[in-house]
């Protein structure tokens, strides 16, 4: 069986990925908060664990393996969202959830096995914090409940950081019902225009961290193999899931391995609004970028180090891309995959050097096309943006696309014509040429080199010719 091999930020190192049952291998990634549209940062982690995902379905079976990622849908942002725009809360999170699944499923990431929401697992929160309260872990104060972190000596361990470090650097909030100020809420109350759910300490709702150990436990059991988001979710998110987890199961060790991706820059700097730089995947879908394309922006760089999305990468790799799909067009799948694709994958998951063997293929479509599903790239057959074509008559040629050739000889007299008459400032002639193509689906405009035309791939180029004498 192939050896994968992970980073485990619990451990500092890499590891051979060793299920702890190979029939039943089981993920959990931490969701969106669902307020507002999947930004291009929310998207990287939703990419790289789909990437494992699939490696690992592919190596124990895509029956053995349960991926798990949540949705958090009762949260204070939330309910400002609801109050900003008078729109009730179960409108609003049940709207942004399908447009993240929209938006995700455009970037070619599989939905996973289970898609909790937090507000269908609130009872087994309460359980969980009344296990804690009884084991003295916890205690309620004021109607809000407070995980006692000086109970768990392991505190801190994932992050590295000692508990004092993590006071002086973490905006701690201060509260006098507190008895020290690193414990964090598992329950606080809700006013009456709040969600909330009655409980033991009152009407009020669970804190953020309690919902992952809760549906955690609940869908994957006490002990799981991998656990899984952004590195900005390490401390304190994170660390706070493993003390609640542990100290509520004690007898199991809650995630095995912990993996965490880098964060996202635009053009070199930090994604935001105030820099104009700040964009959602929706955004750049419409603007027309394919999101096979954001796929492969995401993909070309390895997840534990900082990406930096750039205009000039989305180019890059809408050529590759649309290279690839004209060679694999029309072809059979080499039902072995090539070794060195998941040789790379199992290497911490090398998706840039995946991707660099899958480039070296085009002697070997059958086996691109294999190894471009197996990164999560669709078949050619069910994309068309990269079949229209485009012709430069009076500079680059451009190869790869076999029908090119006949249709420059047909379009060829049409737009000598059209650069003839622009040239003699013989307007209404052009014009009319210009008019005619576009009503018979090919778009013409002037380049330094000569006429661009392109064509769309269900065009028949000898029906335009023919339209225009």
């Amino acid at each position: 069986m192939t050896t994968i091999k992970l980073h485990n930020t619990k451990t500092r190192k890499k590891e051979v990925f060793a299920p702890l049952d190979p029939d039943n291998v089981r993920m959990y990634v931490c969701g969106p908060t669902v307020y507002d549209r999947a930004h291009l940062g929310n998207a990287r982690p939703v990419v790289v664990f789909d990437v494992l995902y699939r490696l690992l379905r592919h190596v124990y079976g895509s029956d053995h393996v349960t991926y798990v990622r949540n949705f958090t849908d009762v949260d204070d942002k939330i309910n400002a969202r609801a109050a900003e725009s008078g729109r009730a809360i179960g409108d609003i999170t049940d709207e942004t959830i399908q447009w993240f699944l929209d938006d995700m499923g455009a970037l070619g990431a599989l939905e996973p096995n289970a898609a909790p929401r937090a507000t269908a697992y609130i009872p087994q929160m309460v359980a969980m914090i009344e296990g804690l309260i009884a084991k003295g872990h916890a205690y309620a104060a004021e109607g809000h409940v407070l995980f006692a972190v000086e109970s768990y000596a392991a505190y801190g361990a994932l992050s590295g950081r000692t508990v004092d470090d993590m006071i002086a650097g973490a905006r701690v909030e201060v509260a006098p019902y507190k008895r020290n100020p690193m414990d964090f809420v598992l329950w606080k109350p809700s006013s009456g225009d709040q969600p909330g759910w009655d409980s033991p300490w009152g009407y009020g709702r669970p804190g953020w961290h309690i919902e992952c150990s809760a549906m955690a436990y609940e869908l994957l059991g006490e002990n799981f193999d991998i656990h899984g988001g952004g590195n900005d979710l390490m401390f304190p998110h994170h660390e706070n899931e493993i003390a609640q987890s542990c100290c509520a199961h004690p007898e199991g060790g809650f995630a095995q391995m912990w993996m965490h991706n880098e964060m996202l820059q635009v053009e070199g700097k930090k994604m935001s609004k105030s820099l104009g730089n700040f964009f959602t995947v929706h955004d750049l879908l419409e603007q027309g970028v394919p999101g096979e394309v954001i796929r492969f922006v995401f993909l070309s760089t390895h997840y534990r180090k900082p990406m930096d999305w750039t205009a000039e990468k989305a180019r890059e790799a809408e050529k590759t891309l649309r290279k690839w799909f004209i060679l694999t067009e029309g072809v059979t799948a080499e039902p072995t995959l090539d070794f060195k694709i998941i040789e790379a994958l199992s290497d911490d998951l090398n998706t840039h050097s995946a991707l660099t063997a899958l480039n070296k293929m085009a002697s070997q479509p059958e086996h691109l096309k294999s190894g471009m599903r197996l990164l999560g790239f669709p078949d050619a057959e069910n994309v068309d943006w990269f079949r229209d074509r485009t012709i430069t008559l009076y500079g680059v040629s451009v190869s790869g696309d076999t029908s090119l050739a006949a249709a420059q000889n047909l379009l060829t007299p049409v737009l000598e014509k059209w650069q003839s008459a622009r040239d003699s400032k013989d307007y209404n002639t052009a014009d009319d040429i210009r008019d005619r193509l576009k009503a018979a689906g090919v778009e013409i405009k002037p380049m330094a080199e000569g006429p661009l035309a392109t064509i769309p791939y269900n065009v028949d180029i000898r029906d335009v010719v023919k339209a225009l004498k």
